[in-house]
């Protein structure tokens, strides 16, 4: 008996995820796999939004709320925006959801007509086109490779417009290369999108406090006001605050697609936890140290990786300006066979003899849209990221 639907069948389960399971089933059994494959952060909550948490249950927040949650936690994200971004939110233009994950596909279940097609730059999150098809939309995916500098620019958004065209899928800093948009290069797309009135946008900036380098984060509505009442800026705490358990993001937009999003949250999944959301008042409202701190010790990761994988002769590596990760081009590969014959055919395969033989687990680049790549995770232990350099260098040199 077949169980999936037509639109189920025509995904798949997040790559990323997959690789994260397989790695700790071998760590199960002993094996001392390296988990590079998974975009979390390796640090606890910090304390005082732990005490949060546990004061709302001792107060009874225990039940339901409104689908759009509680005032205090969207009045912190209006002074969250306020304050870090210069942006002007009301209440009523402030989404909560149990994830950045749900708000996307809530505003693609709230938005797309069958046929919609959504402009996505590749490299993307591994979720994006998925999400898309789920809901009956087409992404409409444009290579932007490391000859790009991995961003999409005005020509190429220019050609990639068509009547179908319902929106524009951004992502600064990206996951899995970690490019940021400058100012000048939002404003040279927001060019493009003033002349196209019926095209949304989506900037997803989960990774806003994680930067790498010299070059500042900003957001796009910053850079291109005009385009406020068509852009939905998604955000959340489970990066900068290490709260992936939590499941809570947010997002800004227009009030009437606000709207749309709180009716299918309230059919769905009804509204974001109660306790999850006073923790985030906690981590908006209180200390930052902890987001200084975990920037700075990922910068010193990220630098400690370019360097280990710079030296590894046959990756391409351009330094990451945000997020946590590190995507080599590995076409030197591809062709090339494992110690016991096998054809390396792929990043996939590559990916696969990494985990199987070098005991180090990445995810390949054709996840991400793009091939031949591979991400590594570098939310993890310096440590840790020492000897999987070692792996990697002594796995791939066994390749002939």
């Amino acid at each position: 008996m077949e169980f999936q639907s037509s639109r189920v069948r025509t995904v798949k389960s997040s790559p990323s995820m997959a690789v994260s399971v397989l790695a700790k089933q071998m760590l199960a059994k002993g094996e001392p796999v390296i988990n590079l494959s998974l975009g979390e952060p390796d640090f606890n909550t910090p304390a005082h939004v732990i005490e949060a948490a546990y004061q709302a249950m001792l107060e009874g927040h225990n039940h339901y709320t409104a689908p759009n949650g509680f005032d205090a936690l969207r009045q912190a994200i209006v002074a969250k925006f306020e304050r870090e971004n210069s942006l002007s939110y009301g209440q009523d233009e402030i989404c909560i959801a149990n994830g950045a994950k749900q708000l996307l596909f809530n505003a693609f279940l709230a938005t797309l007509e069958p046929g919609d097609e959504v402009i996505t730059p590749a490299p993307y999150w591994v979720s994006y086109t998925d999400m898309v098809l789920l809901n009956g939309g087409v992404p409409k995916v444009i290579p932007c490779g490391s000859e790009h500098g991995f961003k999409l620019d005005a020509e190429r958004l220019e050609a990639a417009i068509t009547p179908s065209t319902r929106w524009l899928m951004l992502n600064s800093p990206n996951n899995p290369c970690g490019a940021i948009y400058s100012r000048e290069e939002f404003a040279a797309l927001g060019a493009v999108l003033e002349r196209h009135p019926r095209v949304l946008v989506i900037s997803d900036e989960i990774y806003e406090h994680i930067i790498l380098g010299d070059k500042p984060f900003v957001s796009f509505v910053k850079a291109c006001p005009g385009l406020r009442e068509r852009t939905l800026v998604i955000n959340g705490v489970s990066k900068a605050y290490a709260m992936t358990g939590y499941r809570l993001g947010y997002a800004a937009g227009p009030r009437a697609l606000i709207v749309a999003m709180n009716k299918t949250q309230s059919q769905t999944t009804t509204c974001p936890s109660s306790i999850s959301q006073l923790a985030t008042v906690a981590a908006l409202n209180g200390p930052q140290d902890f987001v200084r701190d975990a920037n700075r010790e990922y910068q010193a990761r990220g630098a400690m990786v370019v360097e280990g994988l710079a030296a590894i002769e046959g990756l391409e590596l351009q330094m990451p300006e945000g997020a946590f990760y590190a995507f080599p081009k590995c076409a030197a590969f591809i062709g090339k066979r494992t110690p016991d014959g096998q054809l390396i055919e792929s990043d996939t395969d590559l990916a696969n003899y990494l985990l199987r033989d070098g005991k180090v687990a990445t995810v390949p680049g054709s996840a991400f849209g793009l091939e031949p790549y591979i991400r590594l995770s570098f939310a993890t232990s310096r440590q840790q990221l020492e000897q999987a350099i070692t792996q990697l260098r002594t796995a791939l040199a066994a390749l002939v």
